[in-house]
């Protein structure tokens, strides 16, 4: 029996019982009137339970956040799965880090093709600056700027040079860490 049922009732409102009520002699209550009552309080039973029960959750709240603010919690996993997930992280990275070396390796390929036709190109224009300067002494100004921008030119491609391959040096490096880590 549900506990609500324990508790003493008002005073009826139907006369002889609960089949007539008081103002309407020819009303009938219906039969599954108590069914209904025990059911509502069933229902009222379980909401004051779960009711219950969410306070003895939640009545230390206040004290397990401050708790969980001022400690920090660790998972600690086995050795096992850190190996199964270093694994993965390779294999998943590896290929990409391969595929950045090849196309740095490539593209210093071609700046160094690149610095050697400049640089032949200024030999070449040294030469025939250095014969024109001994033939004739004010030689061609639009020749002299021409030599400067290739000379300019030939300075850029060597930073550009130096600077790529540093990054090809920090790529190996961090491929080589990365691959001994493994």
């Amino acid at each position: 029996m549900s506990r609500l049922s324990t508790i003493p009732t008002r005073e009826s409102v139907f006369a002889g019982g609960h089949d007539l009520y008081r103002g309407d002699a020819n009303a009938v209550c219906p039969p599954n009137l108590r069914e209904c009552v025990l059911a509502m309080e069933d229902c009222c039973e379980e909401a004051h339970e779960a009711q219950q029960l969410l306070r003895n959750g939640t009545f230390d709240l206040p004290r397990m956040n401050k708790v969980l603010e001022s400690q920090k919690v660790f998972l600690l996993i086995d050795e096992g799965t850190v190996r199964k997930y270093k694994a993965d992280l390779a294999n998943e990275i590896e290929p990409q880090i391969n595929e950045l070396i090849e196309r740095a390796e490539s593209g210093l390929k071609a700046f160094r093709r690149k610095e050697g036709l400049i640089q032949s190109k200024v030999s070449v224009s040294r030469h025939t600056v250095q014969s024109r300067a001994a033939t004739a002494p004010t030689a061609n100004k639009r020749e002299e700027r021409r030599v400067q921008m290739l000379l300019k030119q030939r300075q850029r491609l060597e930073e550009e040079v130096r600077v790529l391959e540093s990054e090809i040096l920090a790529l190996v490096r961090s491929a080589t860490n990365h691959s001994l880590q493994f």
